[in-house]
């Protein structure tokens, strides 16, 4: 057995050849994606846990919660520090969790982990994540059930590294629609929100990503046709798009070189969906709230442009 768990390999027969995704069962984290010849999520060893988070589901919170300490109705609540280094409580309580399957087609498969009640966390979470291969791409649905007591805050991302076939992370452009963005501190904390314009870090209109380095939150996200979209262009015009359900009101963008120099493959940028930003359960920046009994369902997905 892989250090990252059974690997769940899709596969869905479209007009530009064969779209295959291949999503490990540790974190729910997808490991690849390719539409065709182009590879559009940058793959790991099975064998070695994801770096920089790589494809991971986060949940029930993405980024990081300062000192692992947040209150809850007036009570002092402590989380693990998964992040030692920064002293962080860091991307949610199941990046280290096996996810058992609940669905499995040929060109789908729904993955399903628990959140118990623990210190730091005292709310029971049954979580499931959908893979489903489209001709273009991949739709990812979470959902999120309230199986115990009380209102449970919390909420939801996921980390992939995207890439367009093997050009270059540094050869890249990335729209991102946001407004704003978060500055943060030596811990990756937020510090305020600031406006992107008149900045290096406006991707607004496209940004190359040649001698740009990003870990930046993004927000006032624009909605086109019902969702967010964010795209990483080659240079040719070919492109992978990630659409999202409004919800998601952020955009991480982390650009990472650590694939090239651990991996020896082809640098990604990482652009993760967020419905919230690092330390909402501190500051409640669009923290999501779940009633006993409550569902909450959304979706994103990628897609292969081709010009």
């Amino acid at each position: 057995m892989p250090a990252t768990g059974a690997q769940h390999v899709l596969r869905l027969d479209g007009p530009e050849g064969p779209v295959t995704a291949t999503v490990a069962e540790l974190a729910a984290s997808l490991r690849r994606v390719r539409v065709g010849a182009t590879e559009i999520v940058q793959d790991y060893p099975a064998d070695a846990l994801p770096s920089g988070a790589s494809g991971i589901v986060l949940v029930p919170w993405p980024n990081r919660v300062r000192d692992g300490r947040w209150v809850l109705d007036g009570k002092p609540q402590q989380l693990d520090l998964s992040e030692p280094s920064k002293g962080n409580a860091s991307h949610g309580l199941l990046r280290n969790t096996g996810y058992r399957v609940a669905d499995r087609t040929e060109s789908a498969v729904t993955l399903a982990a628990t959140v118990f009640p623990q210190h730091g966390y005292p709310f029971h979470l049954e979580t499931s994540v959908r893979y489903s291969l489209t001709v273009s791409g991949i739709d990812v649905e979470h959902r999120v059930r309230n199986v115990g007591e009380g209102a449970a805050p919390f909420g939801v991302g996921c980390h992939p590294y995207l890439r367009v076939g093997d050009v270059p992370m540094r050869d890249l452009t990335v729209t991102v629609s946001g407004d704003r963005m978060l500055e943060t501190d030596d811990r990756s904390l937020p510090v305020r929100e600031v406006p992107v314009a008149g900045t290096e870090r406006d991707l607004r209109t496209g940004a190359a990503l040649r001698g740009l380095d990003l870990d930046t939150a993004y927000t006032g996200l624009e909605v086109v046709e019902g969702r967010v979209r964010h795209r990483v262009s080659a240079p040719d015009g070919t492109a992978v798009e990630l659409a999202a359900d409004p919800v998601f009101r952020w955009a991480q963008v982390f650009t990472n070189d650590v694939y090239a120099t651990e991996h020896g493959l082809v640098d990604a940028v990482a652009v993760e969906p967020m419905t919230c930003p690092a330390d909402a359960l501190n500051s409640g920046t669009d923290l999501l709230r779940l009633e006993a009994g409550e569902q909450w369902v959304a979706s994103w997905s990628l897609a292969l442009i081709v010009p």
